[in-house]
C-alpha cells in the first residue's frame, strides 16, 4: 500500500472547515478521513499502519451510520410506533465496513477519495477483522434480520452479548483441528460506542424471602450473594439507503471494580478479584459447558443478556412516560431460539416484584409480548437446565417458572389432558434429574412460536411440539428464512451484481422477486458468455486465497464443488469425502470415464468436544493430501480445507462456488442458509428434501436442483422397520470397498486404527443413514459431472437458480414476521 507524503502544512489545509460534516461526496470523505487519521488516532498519512488507514475510514463511515439511526429514532418516537426487540445470544455480522458503503451508495465516492491519497479501498476493506459475537447459522441469521429491519425501516433494537472472545480460531495442525483464542477485538473495535451511562444491576444465587405486606399483597424479595453490572456497547445497522437501527450488547463489568478496603491491606489480587469474576460472563462465546462450572458460565450468560436488555426496554417505554402494563403495546420481543427462553420468568419478576402488577396481568403482558423461533428438531439442542442448577444460580426465577407450570398443568387437567400428556408437556421434566425444558417455558410464555422452512414447521408441529400445537394451533406458524442479498451478493460479488443490474436495473437490491426478469436471458449466448467469465474471475480470485491460505494450486476451470458449513455428523461431510474416496479408487484402476475434473472444497469448525466431527476433518485432511500428492490422479480431482471458516472467507466462497452441497440427512436441518446464499450466486444444488431445500427445489424447478436421497417419511419407515446398516457393507461392493479403504492405513501412513471409530459408527449405527444413501448420491454426482460437460446447459441452469430465488431474502422474511407475528409497520425517514 502505498504511502501519502505531503507536508504537514498542506495536510492541515486538507483537513480544514467541514472535515468533521457527514457529506456523502468525494471531497467530504475524503477529508473527514484525513480529520480522523490526525484527530482521532494521531497519525499522518506518511506514518500509519494499515489498521490505522482502516480505523479511521471505519470511523469515517460510523459517522454517517449514526446519522441515520438518529433521524430514524427520531421519527420512531414523532410516529409513536411499535417496536421490535430481537434477542439472541449470537451475532455474527461480519465485516461492516463494505456493507455500510454499500447501504450508505458511497462506494465509488470513497475509492475515488482514497485513490486521490495513493491508497486503495480493496486492502483497506482486507484489513477489517472478524467480530468474534456469533458461530453459525444461527447467528448469521441474527444479522441478516438486522440489515433487512434496517431496511425496511422496522423500529428494532438487537439486543445481544460483547464478548471479549470468539468460539475460537481453527487451525489445522497435521491434519487435525486445533483451538486458539479468537482476539476480535486486540486491535479495537471502530464501530461500537461505550454507553456507560446506559448500565443495569444483574443479581445471581442466594434465597428468596417471603411475606405479606400490610396491604395484604404478597411479596417476594430476591437476596443474592453476587451482582454483576451490564454495560451497552452500540454498533449503528445500516439499511440499504434507508433508516438506522441500533445492535446493543451487553458487557459484564463488577459493580464495584476496585477494593481500597483490602487493597490498603496489602491483598492486591483480591482487589480486583471482583472485577475478573464478573467479566467472565461476557468473556468468551459458547464456553465448554460439558461440565458444571461450564453450564453454570452459560446459563449466567444468557440470564445476564436476558435481564440487561429487559430492564433496558422498561426503561425505554417508561422514560416517554408510558404505563408499564401497556408494555406489550410497544414491544413485541422475539426470542431467537431457546438461549434467551429465561426472559420469559424474568419479565414475570420484573413486573411482579419490581414493579407491583398482580400475577395474573403480568402474565398476560407477558404472554403478549414474547414471541418464540425455534431452530431445531435435534432433541440435544433444545436446552435443558437442572432444577438444582437453575435454582442455585436464580432461586428466584425457579419459583416463577414452577408457578407458570403449576397454573399451566391446572389448565390442562381442567381441559381433560391425561397423565401421559401432562407429564409430556410440563415445564419440568421429571425423567432422571429434574430440569427445566426451556423449549416448553417459551412456547407457553409466547403468543406465538415460529419454524423457519414449510418443512421446519411442519416438523416442529407434528414432532417436537406436536401437544402444544394440539393445544394452540393458532400460535405456530412458519417464517422460512431468508439472507441478506446485498452483503451476499452486491458486496460479495460485485462482478455478478453489475452484471445484474446492467440487465434488469437496480430495483433487485431492495426487491429481490425482480431477478425474475434475469430468466429471459438465460439462453443467450452473450449472456452466458459474461456469466461464466464472472463466475471465472470469482473461482480464479478464490485459487489465489485457497493457495496463499493452504498451500494447495487448483485449477479454476475445474468444477468447484462445496460444502461449507458446522462440521456435524447429521450434515454428513463424510457421505461427500466417500464420494470422493470412491473418485480416488476409479481413477487409480483407469476408469475416469464421465468424471468432470473437480475441486472439492470443504470448511467449517467442529465444536471442540466433538470428537467425530474433529475425526471427519482429520478424514478430509487425510483424503486431501492423499488426492493432492498423487499425480496420478490430481489432474482431474484436489481436495481443499480452508481452516477458520468465517463471514469474510464466506463471501470470497460462495460467488466462486459451481455446485453447493446442501446433503444433510432429510428432517435434520431446520432451514439453511448456507443453501440460499450458494443459489443466488449461480451455484447450482445438489441436495435432499431437507430444511429450505425443499421450498428452493420448488423454487428453481426440479430440473435445476440434483435431488437424491430419501424423504423423511422414508426415513421414519426405515426406522420402524428396523436399519441395518452392516447389511450395505455385506451387499454393496462399492460401500465395501470404500469403507474398507478407511481402515486400510493408506489414508493415515499405515494408521489402520486412525479412522476406525468413523468405520464402526457408520457400520454399528449410521444415525443419519448415510449408507442408505450413498448410492442415491454418487448416482447423482454423475449427473452433474454430465451437466457441467455441457456449459451452455450449466450455464442455462445457474441463471435460471439466481434469477428463481427472489423469495429467500432476509426482507421477506422479516415482512412475513411483520404481517404474521409482530404486527408492526415501517416507519421511512423523511431526508
Amino acid at each position: 500500500m502505498k504511502k501519502h507524503n505531503r507536508s504537514i502544512e498542506s495536510y492541515f489545509e486538507s483537513i480544514g472547515a467541514g472535515a468533521s460534516d457527514v457529506g456523502l461526496s468525494k471531497e467530504d470523505i475524503k477529508k473527514a478521513f484525513l480529520h480522523k487519521l490526525f484527530y482521532h488516532l494521531g497519525r499522518v498519512p506518511a506514518l500509519t499502519t494499515p489498521n490505522d488507514l482502516y480505523t479511521a475510514m471505519a470511523l469515517t463511515i460510523r459517522d454517517r451510520a449514526l446519522r441515520k439511526f438518529v433521524r430514524s429514532i427520531e421519527e420512531f418516537t414523532q410516529q409513536d410506533a411499535r417496536g421490535v426487540a430481537y434477542l439472541s445470544a449470537e451475532y455474527l455480522p461480519g465485516p461492516h465496513l463494505g456493507n455500510n458503503l454499500l447501504n450508505l451508495h458511497i462506494v465509488e465516492e470513497t475509492k475515488e477519495a482514497l485513490a486521490e491519497l495513493d491508497l486503495d479501498l480493496d486492502e483497506i476493506l482486507d484489513q477489517e477483522g472478524e467480530p468474534g459475537l456469533g458461530n453459525g447459522g444461527l447467528g448469521r441469521l441474527a444479522s441478516c434480520f438486522m440489515d433487512s429491519l434496517a431496511t425496511l425501516g422496522i423500529p428494532s433494537i438487537g439486543y445481544g452479548i460483547r464478548y471479549e472472545f470468539g468460539i475460537f480460531k481453527q487451525e489445522i495442525k497435521e491434519g487435525w483441528q486445533m483451538e486458539t483464542t479468537d482476539k476480535w477485538l486486540h486491535s479495537g473495535n471502530p464501530w461500537e460506542i461505550v454507553r456507560p451511562e446506559i448500565s443495569y444491576v444483574v443479581k445471581f444465587g442466594g434465597r428468596t424471602e417471603h411475606r405479606t405486606n400490610g396491604q395484604n399483597r404478597y411479596e417476594v424479595d430476591w437476596l443474592p450473594d453476587s451482582e454483576i453490572k451490564g454495560t451497552a456497547y452500540d454498533t449503528p445497522i445500516l439499511g440499504y439507503q434507508s433508516n438506522g437501527i441500533i445492535m446493543r450488547l451487553w458487557k459484564a463489568e463488577a459493580v464495584e471494580s476496585f477494593d481500597f478496603s483490602v487493597y490498603n491491606i496489602g491483598d492486591y489480587y483480591r482487589a480486583v478479584e471482583k472485577k475478573l469474576r464478573s467479566e467472565n460472563i461476557t468473556k468468551v462465546l459458547y464456553p465448554n459447558d460439558e461440565n458444571l462450572s461450564g453450564k453454570e458460565l452459560r446459563l449466567k450468560q444468557q440470564y445476564f443478556f436476558v435481564s440487561c436488555s429487559l430492564q433496558d426496554m422498561i426503561r425505554l417505554h417508561t422514560m416517554q412516560g408510558r404505563k408499564l402494563k401497556k408494555f406489550h403495546e410497544k414491544f413485541a420481543i422475539q426470542l431467537n431460539d431457546t438461549h434467551p427462553s429465561i426472559a420469559v420468568a424474568e419479565l414475570m419478576r420484573l413486573l411482579v416484584d419490581e414493579h407491583e402488577i398482580e400475577w395474573d396481568e403480568a402474565w398476560d403482558i407477558t404472554r403478549q409480548t414474547f414471541a418464540y423461533t425455534n431452530h431445531t428438531l435435534l432433541p440435544e439442542a433444545l436446552e435443558k437446565w437442572t432444577v438444582s442448577l437453575l435454582g442455585r444460580i436464580l432461586p428466584r426465577h425457579l419459583e416463577i417458572i414452577y408457578e407458570i407450570n403449576s397454573r399451566f398443568l391446572e389448565e390442562l387437567r381442567d381441559k381433560g389432558y391425561s397423565g401421559d400428556q401432562i407429564a409430556r408437556m410440563s415445564l419440568i421434566d421429571e425423567q432422571g434429574e429434574p430440569s427445566v425444558r426451556m423449549a416448553h417455558l417459551a412456547t407457553v410464555g409466547s403468543f406465538k412460536v415460529n419454524g423457519v422452512s414449510e418443512l421446519h414447521s411442519r416438523l416442529l408441529k407434528s414432532q417436537v411440539l406436536n401437544d402444544f400445537a394440539d393445544l394452540w394451533p393458532g400460535k405456530f406458524t412458519n417464517v422460512t428464512n431468508g439472507v441478506a442479498h446485498r452483503r451476499f451478493v452486491a458486496v460479495s460479488n460485485p462482478g455478478l451484481a453489475n452484471l445484474i443490474s446492467e440487465k434488469i436495473g437496480f430495483g433487485w437490491l431492495t426487491n429481490l422477486s425482480s431477478l425474475s426478469e434475469l430468466e429471459k436471458f438465460a439462453k443467450d449466448e452473450k449472456f452466458q458468455q459474461r456469466w461464466r467469465d464472472v463466475k471465472l474471475q470469482n473461482k480464479t480470485a478464490l485459487t489465489r486465497f485457497i493457495e496463499e491460505q493452504t498451500g494447495v494450486k487448483v485449477d479454476p476451470d475445474m468444477l468447484f464443488d462445496v460444502q461449507v458449513k458446522r462440521i456435524h455428523e447429521y450434515k454428513r461431510q463424510h457421505l461427500m469425502v466417500l464420494h470422493i474416496i470412491d473418485l480416488y479408487l476409479r481413477i487409480k484402476d483407469g476408469k475416469t470415464e464421465n468424471i468432470a475434473p473437480s475441486t472439492f472444497i470443504f470448511a467449517g469448525k467442529a465444536a471442540p468436544g466433538y470428537f467425530l466431527a474433529k475425526l471427519i476433518i482429520r478424514l478430509i485432511t487425510a483424503v486431501a493430501d492423499l488426492v493432492n500428492d498423487d499425480e496420478e490422479v490430481n489432474k482431474l480431482i484436489k481436495v481443499v480445507f480452508l481452516p477458520n471458516f468465517n463471514v469474510k472467507q464466506a463471501q470470497r466462497v460462495y460467488p466462486a462456488a459451481d455446485l453447493s452441497e446442501q446433503i444433510s440427512m432429510a428432517g435434520k436441518e431446520a432451514s439453511g442458509t448456507g443453501n440460499m446464499k450458494f443459489a443466488l450466486n449461480g451455484a447450482l444444488t445438489i441436495g435432499t428434501l431437507d430444511g429450505a431445500n425443499v421450498e428452493i427445489r420448488e423454487e428453481v424447478g426440479d430440473e435445476n436442483f440434483f435431488l437424491f436421497g430419501q424423504t423423511t417419511e422414508e426415513i421414519q419407515q426405515t426406522r420402524r422397520e428396523g436399519y441395518r446398516p452392516y447389511q450395505y457393507y455385506e451387499e454393496n461392493e462399492k460401500i465395501k470397498r470404500v469403507l474398507d479403504f478407511l481402515v486400510s492405513g493408506e489414508l493415515a501412513n499405515g494408521d489402520k486404527d486412525l479412522f476406525k471409530p468413523l468405520y464402526h459408527n457408520l457400520l454399528q449405527q449410521d444415525p443419519y443413514q448415510l449408507l442408505k444413501d450413498f448410492d442415491s448420491y454418487c448416482a447423482k454426482k454423475e449427473e452433474v459431472f454430465k451437466v457441467w460437460n455441457d456449459q451452455e446447459e450449466w450455464t442455462k441452469k445457474s441463471i435460471l437458480n439466481v434469477a428463481r430465488m427472489g423469495k429467500f431474502s432476509s426482507d421477506r422474511s422479516i415482512q412475513d414476521y411483520c404481517d404474521r407475528i409482530w404486527q408492526v409497520k415501517p416507519v421511512k425517514i423523511q431526508e
